[in-house]
């Protein structure tokens, strides 16, 4: 009986180790299996992104890390100093501080002006608001020969642009001594001095009222709109944040 048992406790073992390298083997291939798995999924991968980009080619040495681009330069056009001298002492000469305003105002509650030959229908029209008003120039803050530059250069280029009415901040001088304005005389004087200019009222009290005048230009020859007439003063001083065009 003793050597019986011996040979059953045998067999036992034997089954042990058969299931132990079964176990082995299955995991062995299951891992096998996996890995075949994660190869076949990033091949696909890389053949599909392959198949996104299209073929490629090595970048050019120009175009390698470190370089730089070479772009040509272009010099900016020289603003025509001298010619805006010229123009602006030419301007100046026009238009006089010393010129007699009072007989040529008429005599209303505003002192509106129109040209001889112009009816007192214009003014009324104008005072009515018959025209739209096309663009603006603020003389706050300037002194008197700036003022006088920017007013001239902006009824110039306005009347060059085929604009027909425009408005003159010139304010009320609430802030000058006197509380008077400073301005409202000397730019009514250069208003009627200006060629261009047939008409001018105060603007009405949503306009400005009293600090403002409505200015009525002559049609233009030249109708075509230049490129941006505003840009054309923009390289005066005082000109900076003074025009607004209005739509």
């Amino acid at each position: 009986m003793p050597a019986k048992a011996a040979t059953i406790k045998d067999l036992q073992g034997l089954k042990a180790v058969k299931l132990e390298i079964e176990t082995r083997a299955r995991q062995e291939a299951e891992l096998k299996a996996a890995r075949a798995a994660a190869a076949a999924k990033a091949k696909a991968e890389k053949e599909l992104f392959s198949r996104a980009i299209g073929p490629v080619k090595a970048l050019p040495a120009k175009h390698l890390p470190g370089q730089r681009a070479k772009l040509p330069q272009v010099q900016a056009a020289p603003i025509p100093v001298q010619h805006q001298r010229d123009e602006l002492a030419v301007m100046r000469e026009a238009i006089s501080d010393g010129f007699d305003v009072e007989s040529l105002l008429d005599t209303d509650e505003a002192l509106s002006f129109r040209r001889p030959g112009m009816g007192p229908d214009v003014v009324r029209k104008l005072r009515r608001g018959g025209w739209s008003i096309q663009r603006q120039l603020d003389l706050h803050g300037l002194r008197r020969e700036d003022a006088r530059d920017a007013l001239s250069v902006f009824i110039r280029e306005a009347h060059k642009a085929g604009l027909r009415c425009v408005r003159v901040v010139h304010g009320k001088g609430l802030g000058s001594p006197g509380k008077t304005p400073v301005l409202k005389g000397r730019v009514q004087s250069w208003l009627i001095q200006k060629a261009e200019v047939i008409a001018f009222v105060q603007a009405r009290p949503a306009e400005g009222g009293a600090g403002a005048l409505v200015v009525l230009l002559a049609q233009s020859r030249n109708r075509q709109f230049a490129i941006n007439s505003g840009a054309a003063c923009a390289h005066w001083p005082w000109a900076r944040g003074r025009f607004h065009l209005s739509n």
